[in-house]
């Protein structure tokens, strides 16, 4: 199997160490899902982890929530609920939106609230290393002390500033010593939910704490690390620098796997645009199995476009598959597939190309379909569910 590496730029022969392969996806900051940009990374990683499973790996698969935020503490002002009831319910939605989309459960689904602990420990070494510093109660990572910053995006220093500030800096900070340094612990602000820490009452920064949860659950070193492509700067540039001179392991991540952005309307699909296309409502009209299909009809490292009525296109292969799936099979001449089950895992092995392993999927389901009266597609059937499954469709009616 071959993955497309975000840090090296370049498709690298996958390996697992002693056949294990541990998985941290970034996941939702819950004040508003599930839109179809969500579900396309989700889905693209649900995937993959049944690929490597399907193939005889270990996986570990680990997915954060970030539920104390500035977005959400805002949100909830907005429309007038507790910043944890708000989270609770997002929660909520987006883990049923993903359950009926036929998404696995993570092994471990964790919140950045359960690990203040961890994130505190992990800023004191930060601070004991010289690369962070406290300044009113709050603490920032030092950017100029790393001189390897950088080298997950590729982005030259003049470029960070203005994507950081769009993703979530604030680079008029009094309390820093340069704009491009991030928070790793803030300070409480009056009215703000806080936790008790060395430096005083305040909150975990964004970056540090998937930093501190990937390394709680997976250790120092992650096989599989990623998200939407629009995490890489700053999110996962700082993760790297904070957690590889924190444990002394490099790399932090083996391969970088990040997921292109979905538009709508001639926009990024986003909740600031609030130009969304969600879950739950498309699962009013069309099956888990077309909306699945859909997404993966794309592959997962380029930006696209949703169309609506592309839906509807997509709902009548769906049925095809289905029908194929359950049509009655005879004891005639077998129906063999084994060329086109070649054909599909070939194409998964291939940077995980599912656009090509749905085609695969529907050549075997033609072969059923086309198939003489009596002919035994039991086999062909059973393949086409199996590898079915390894995309998370269910085919069934």
């Amino acid at each position: 199997m071959r993955l497309y590496n975000t840090q090296s730029q370049q498709v690298e022969e996958f390996s697992a160490v002693d056949n294990h392969v541990g998985i941290y996806v970034c996941g939702v900051t819950p004040y508003d899902t599930t839109h179809a940009g969500h579900a396309f990374t989700y889905i693209t990683y649900d995937v993959l982890i049944r690929y490597l499973r399907f193939q005889g790996y270990d996986v570990t698969y680990v997915q954060n929530v970030t539920d104390i935020d500035d977005d959400i503490l805002r949100k909830a002002k907005e429309v007038g609920l507790d910043w944890q009831e708000l989270g609770r319910r997002e929660i909520s939605r987006f883990r049923q939106d993903l359950h009926d989309l036929n998404a696995v459960d993570p092994d471990h689904y964790t919140a950045a609230t359960d690990h203040i602990g961890e994130v505190i420990a992990l800023t004191q070494k930060l601070v004991d290393l010289g690369l962070a510093y406290e300044s009113q109660g709050s603490v920032y990572y030092s950017v100029a002390a790393d001189p390897d910053f950088g080298k997950l995006s590729h982005l030259a220093p003049d470029e960070m500033l203005p994507i950081a500030n769009e993703r979530g800096n604030f680079p008029d900070d009094p309390k820093k010593r340069n704009p491009i340094d991030f928070v790793l612990w803030q300070a409480m602000a009056p009215g703000e939910p806080f936790w008790e820490s060395p430096w005083g009452p305040g909150r975990p920064g964004w970056h540090i704490e998937c930093s501190a949860m990937s390394m709680r659950y997976l250790g120092p070193q992650v096989d599989i690390h990623g998200g939407g492509s629009d995490l890489i700067f700053p999110h996962h540039e700082c993760e790297i620098a904070q957690s590889e001179p924190a444990s002394g392991v490099v790399p932090f991540v083996r391969y970088w796997v990040h997921v292109g952005m979905v538009g709508y309307q001639g926009e990024k699909m986003s909740k600031s645009l609030g130009n969304l296309v969600r879950v739950a409502d498309v699962l009013k009209t069309h099956k888990a199995d077309t909306l699945r299909l859909y997404l993966l009809s794309n592959h997962y490292g380029a930006p696209w476009e949703f169309q609506d009525d592309a839906l509807d296109e997509w709902e009548q292969v769906a049925d095809r598959l289905i029908a194929a799936a359950s049509a009655t099979s005879g004891d005639g001449d077998a129906i063999e597939s084994t060329d086109l089950r070649g054909r599909f895992t070939a194409a998964l092995d291939d940077n995980l190309d599912t656009p090509n392993a749905i085609a695969a999927l529907q050549a075997i389901a033609g072969r059923i379909l086309d198939a003489p009266d009596g002919a035994d597609v039991s086999a062909a059937q059973a393949d086409l569910r199996e590898l079915g499954g390894v995309l998370g469709l269910r085919l069934d009616a």
